[in-house]
């Protein structure tokens, strides 16, 4: 979420100051972005996905990091995804930046869904090394997917549906997705769920 907006600096000041700063900062074009809070949901998003893909890929040259990891998307850009899964192959020789994702997610809500889904998108998909962005909103149970094999038009998941990652090779269901998650949707789908079980 871009909170606050500081003047223009250089690239190198930038980064020199993200070392140091106890605080995130995003970089575009010259200008500094603070970045917010996130609600608990969005933190229990990130950490399932985390998980989930963290026990997947063991053993295997690419693996996820949190929104601590600082992606270029550009000789002029850089973000902090929510989750992001890198290879050991990455040619960054700064160990807060990483440069080659193949996989980034995005856990949206009503106040950043504008910016996942116009200016980083395409400063995502402008990567030659993404394969997947994948966008998980948090307030509903909706899972977007764009992927480069599919020409990065949007596939939609939700509730009862599976979903495969192609970049990691990868199944995840949207339940699993969002275990413990509180928002209407998801209690009502619980309750059903719960029902249904009960008459056999």
């Amino acid at each position: 979420m871009l909170a606050q907006q500081f003047d223009h600096i250089s690239v190198q000041d930038y980064i020199a100051g993200e070392r140091l700063s106890t605080e995130k900062y995003e970089y575009v074009a010259g200008q500094v972005y603070a970045m917010a809070g996130a609600k608990i949901n969005h933190n229990i998003i990130t950490s399932n996905l985390s998980a989930l893909f963290w026990l997947s890929l063991r053993g295997k040259p690419c693996f996820p990091v949190t929104s601590d990891m600082l992606i270029k998307t550009a000789t002029d850009r850089f973000r902090y995804p929510d989750l992001v899964v890198v290879c050991h192959d990455d040619p960054s020789q700064d160990d807060y930046v990483r440069e080659r994702p193949i996989l980034v997610v995005e856990v949206i809500s009503e106040s950043t869904r504008r910016t996942d889904k116009t200016d980083k998108r395409l400063e995502y998909i402008a990567l030659p090394s993404l394969l997947e962005y994948v966008l998980v909103e948090q307030d509903i149970a909706e899972v977007t997917v764009y992927r480069r094999s599919a020409g990065w038009q949007p596939s939609y998941y939700y509730l009862g549906q599976d979903v495969m990652l192609e970049s990691i090779q990868v199944t995840l269901t949207v339940e699993d997705i969002y275990e413990r998650v509180d928002n209407g949707e998801l209690a009502k789908w619980r309750l059903k769920k719960l029902a249904s079980e009960a008459q056999g």
